[in-house]
């Protein structure tokens, strides 16, 4: 690569280089045990990938003892601050109509701000919710920092849109079993399964109606938990439908045994990481023009889609051929 040819990121997505781009797994844990191994298992595997491959997101809203709110959120903020300078930590704080929210925020922003990647607001249901957040995160030293909302109602499904527009959020997640409890009985227990989450009406439209919102507004969506941790298969598959059919290009792991799977799913087929570095690498060739790759016409709108490829692989800890690695060096890298 020569220094006159523009970096991919600045060539084919212009003012939105700068878009949001995020590991493909968030990982949540809220009990001390569990946040301090998910904190190490980053760690060994950002070592074992060359990335951070998924993020930590420590958890107050199920992980905080009832009338230990304070102290969860006191052990929350010591965690960030111990964590390695590598690691990509994020906390959820309980909902912002909950008495321990702004609690949480003073806590953990107030002391931790700086090694936080984000914080998690549930039970989002307008964007005046929204900016009661982006007030107290800021009031609390957190200005700028980005938050990401879950969407658990179908009101909140119905505002997906106008949520996901706000600025300062960054990542709209799907709380599939509130929405299926918020629907009292109407949508089977089924709902909440693997099964069922892709096949039932009402989740299915909730589901498309997130990632589109999400999309439409350059931010990331982010699919929910599968409760069926112990089965590898059934994660695999349900990532693999979330990422493929249903376009979501982050998802939730609630137990380690979830994060390979989820990475693997998401992770681009190395035939098309292959077909990918090919065209980027002929497209950079020529400038950015327009080629000709196998008989198919090829311009920036498809050199969009293929760079996402291996932006996509590269987050996913995919092998990179020569030609692909000199995007990601760290000299060049504007990921």
């Amino acid at each position: 690569m020569t220094a006159s040819v523009l970096h991919p990121r600045q060539a084919l997505l212009g003012a939105q280089a700068g878009a949001v781009v995020l590991p493909v797994c968030d990982h949540y844990s809220g009990v001390e045990a569990r946040m301090r191994k998910s904190l190490q298992l980053q760690a060994e595997m950002t070592q074992e990938f060359g990335t951070c491959v998924f993020d930590v997101t420590l958890d107050c809203e199920d992980g905080a003892p009832a009338g230990g709110e304070a102290e969860h959120a006191a052990l929350v903020a010591d965690l960030a601050l111990a964590a390695a300078p590598q690691a990509r930590v994020a906390a959820r704080v309980h909902p912002v109509d909950h008495p321990a929210f702004e609690p949480d925020v003073a806590t953990i922003v107030g002391r931790a701000a700086g090694r936080l990647v984000h914080v998690m607001v549930p039970k989002v249901e307008t964007v005046a919710d929204v900016e009661r957040a982006v007030q107290a995160v800021d009031a609390a030293g957190g200005a700028g920092l980005p938050l990401q909302v879950l969407i658990e109602s179908p009101g909140a499904v119905h505002r997906a849109f106008h949520i996901a527009a706000h600025p300062r959020v960054q990542s709209l997640s799907f709380g599939l079993m509130d929405f299926v409890s918020a629907h009292a009985g109407a949508i089977p227990a089924d709902g909440m399964a693997v099964a069922g989450q892709f096949t039932h009406p009402l989740v299915v439209r909730a589901k498309l109606e997130i990632a589109s919102a999400a999309h439409a507004a350059g931010k990331v969506p982010s699919h929910c938990v599968v409760t069926e941790f112990s089965d590898a298969a059934a994660i695999g598959a349900a990532a693999r439908r979330a990422a493929r059919e249903f376009g979501y290009s982050r998802m939730w792991s609630i137990h380690p045994a979830q994060i390979r799977p989820i990475l693997a799913a998401f992770a681009p087929d190395a035939a098309d990481v292959e077909i990918a570095t090919k065209i980027i690498a002929a497209a950079a060739d020529a400038a950015w023009a327009p080629i000709a790759f196998e008989g198919h016409l090829h311009d920036r709108a498809s050199y969009r889609h293929y760079w996402q490829v291996l932006e996509r692989a590269h987050r996913t800890g995919r092998p990179l051929p020569a030609d692909a690695q000199r995007w990601f060096a760290p000299a060049v890298s504007h990921a």
